[in-house]
């Protein structure tokens, strides 16, 4: 068993969502390969299907087109490692999962997967079920089937470098001294252009040892601080899906960057 160290609404119509290779339904997705990893062909298309299954007769002529978003969460399987430190980025997938509806109920690429959309934005949500480590074993194939363009693989994961509590979403960047991050990195061809919402979980107190650490979960203050925190990184989260990097996202950084500081 391998464990992670660091090395240093939808739309109010009710829109079941699937995925298709052979008969696409009236709505669906089509979006080009932005970045040369996996191995498929750089002409081919892959088709992400929505197929709304209570859309009104005037809908049904519509096609919408949008880019997809891959959104995962770093953690380890198992009710072993539920509430600790380093399943974080499982814990907000689940609250993305709850406030959009969606069900992880489907298996992958080693990956836990839910499918649904954002606004008008369809998006996978995905758990990799491969220990932190081998995390890229379910992110890699997952864009390369679908395609999804790297500026669209959103990474969320602990982070000992920011404070309990505090969030920082980026649209780069390097592996932040985690395994889990590194082995991503390492199955996009070693690509690093890819967002990241890093999840502060402070460091380890005295001599305390850092995978002990890890395992531990939090103190009642600190749980308090990282829910709000959640709450607060998914609002971040689903106005990036919607709306890219924007203003918003900037004040969020900054937000988030000052909360626990008194005058």
């Amino acid at each position: 068993m391998s464990l992670s160290s660091y090395t240093g609404n939808p739309s109010p119509h009710s829109v079941a969502v699937m995925l298709s290779a052979s008969s696409p339904p009236l709505t669906s997705l089509l979006y080009p390969k932005a970045c040369k990893f996996g191995q498929s062909k750089s002409n081919s298309k892959r088709l992400f299907s929505l197929r709304a299954s209570s859309l009104p007769v005037y809908d049904t002529k519509l096609k919408a087109e949008y880019t997809p978003w891959l959104i995962v969460g770093l953690g380890n399987p198992g009710t072993k490692y539920y509430g600790t430190r380093h399943n974080i980025g499982f814990e907000m997938i689940d609250h993305i999962a709850r406030t959009t509806d969606i069900s992880m109920n489907t298996i992958q690429s080693k990956g836990l997967v839910g499918i649904g959309a954002v606004g008008e934005v369809p998006i996978l949500l995905v758990k990799p079920q491969a220990y932190m480590n081998f995390s890229g074993e379910s992110v890699g194939p997952l864009a390369a089937y679908y395609q999804v363009p790297l500026h669209h693989i959103l990474m969320i994961y602990d982070d000992m470098g920011l404070p309990n509590g505090v969030l920082k979403l980026q649209p780069k960047g390097g592996h932040s001294h985690h395994n889990g991050l590194k082995n991503v990195t390492e199955h996009l061809n070693g690509c690093r252009s890819f967002p990241r919402l890093s999840i502060g979980i402070g460091n380890p107190p005295g001599s305390m040892d850092m995978k002990a650490f890890l395992l531990q979960k939090f103190s009642r203050s600190e749980r308090k601080q990282i829910d709000a925190g959640m709450e607060q990184g998914v609002d971040a989260v689903k106005t990036l899906v919607e709306h890219g990097f924007n203003e918003t996202i900037s004040r969020f950084n900054l937000g988030q960057k000052y909360k626990f500081h008194t005058v």
